[in-house]
């Protein structure tokens, strides 16, 4: 069997619940895409992500769907490859007549998709594409994440109010757009909070030596560094910032998740802190209820923060669906564009007018190998 095949039948299994009712006329349904990498490099964030999703139609239809219709999802597969997104698109539109759609995951994907959908008016809502280019490909372009920037302006509020840091120190991947994006925005913001930068490094992506950065720093004086860059990175230099006698704090953005920091980093990552788009330990009750049903739907499984996000794209969707009245591809936009304080998983998410999502950052601390929420930072 070809990827393709695979994937579509592995879709049809997971969805077995929500397309039984697909033999009904368009009428009686509203049609809803969702595109990802299922299968590939990037198949963890778009299966992730596609749960979510499920979880979210499945408690819809349940609920007696969605403007007294039964939400019907359609799933498709770019498998990770470059092109295969417009063409996805291409097909939701002409074809299979979506009224929105959710995805894409990678920035990449999303950034060759949303031109298709923003030409055929049809509202997108982008799951996990932090990159700031997403958005701006249109009007009809949302996005359920927050942005690349906005972690910058997170940890500079969470090491100036929590931990009490006025030196610090940043380190910065020069060929990872993300990384000098979050490092300037971090930059600004904590010193507009009269914190000072004590010390600024560089590297490049794939680079293992850090020790003539890392003792530059510590003969500044900087109380904590600040990392911007990937996990692989973020984990050797927490390793040779202590072999080197640095007892200050280390902390990154959501490009250090994932279970290779500890892997990597060991003890000296012990006490780190990251920022992330969600936690399944929150103590926010819509989130410990999203947690259960999650893991009630899929065998015991805790939701990461892909599939938080993916659920939240899909009810922030069907509650601008409600709000609109209709399926009309302007009236739902507006509806979209419109959302202030909606209650998410994660906290109250507003669509600011860049049509981003103005929401909370997750702060996550490494403690015993495992990673611990500590507090929400609101924008």
């Amino acid at each position: 069997m070809s990827p393709r095949f695979l994937s579509v039948r592995l879709a049809a299994v997971l969805t077995a619940g929500l397309v039984a009712f697909t033999a009904a006329s368009a009428k009686d349904t509203i049609k809803i895409g969702e595109y990802g990498a299922f299968t590939g490099a990037n198949a963890d964030f778009g299966i992730a992500a596609r749960k979510g999703v499920i979880l979210a139609v499945e408690e819809a239809n349940a609920a007696g769907g969605v403007l007294g219709k039964k939400i019907e999802l359609l799933i498709e597969d770019n498998q990770s490859k470059q092109g295969e997104s417009a063409t996805i698109a291409k097909k939701f539109v002409s074809r299979d007549k979506v009224v929105a759609v959710l995805g894409g995951n990678i920035s990449t994907h999303s950034l060759e998709a949303a031109p298709v959908f923003q030409t055929a008016k049809i509202p997108m809502i982008a799951i996990t594409s932090t990159n700031p280019r997403v958005t701006e490909m249109g009007d009809y372009i949302f996005r359920v994440c927050f942005i690349d920037p906005f972690q910058g302006a997170a940890l500079a509020k969470f090491a100036r109010d929590t931990l009490k840091l006025q030196r610090v120190a940043v380190i910065t991947s020069v060929n990872n757009a993300y990384s000098v994006g979050l490092s300037k925005v971090f930059r600004e913001r904590f010193t507009a909070a009269g914190g000072t930068i004590v010390a600024e490094q560089k590297h490049n992506e794939g680079d293992k030596d850090f020790r003539a950065q890392l003792t530059a720093i510590k003969a500044a004086g900087a109380e904590a560094i600040l990392h911007s860059g990937n996990y692989t990175e973020g984990a050797l230099i927490c390793r040779q910032a202590r072999a080197l006698g640095f007892t200050g704090t280390l902390f990154g953005g959501d490009a250090w998740e994932g279970p290779d920091l500890v892997a990597i980093g060991g003890a000296a990552v012990e006490g780190t802190y990251y920022s992330t788009h969600a936690s399944s330990e929150s103590p926010e009750p819509a989130m410990q209820s999203f947690v259960r049903r999650y893991r009630a739907r899929w065998d015991g499984e805790t939701p990461n923060a892909t599939t938080t996000l993916g659920y939240e794209a899909a009810i922030l969707l069907f509650d601008a669906l409600r709000r609109a009245g209709t399926t009309e591809s302007t009236k739902l936009r507006d509806a979209i564009a419109a959302t202030k304080n909606f209650q998410g998983v994660t906290g109250l998410i507003t669509i600011d007018e860049k049509r981003n999502a103005s929401k909370p950052a997750m702060i996550i601390r490494v403690q015993d190998g495992k990673f611990k929420f500590v507090e929400a930072v609101a924008p």
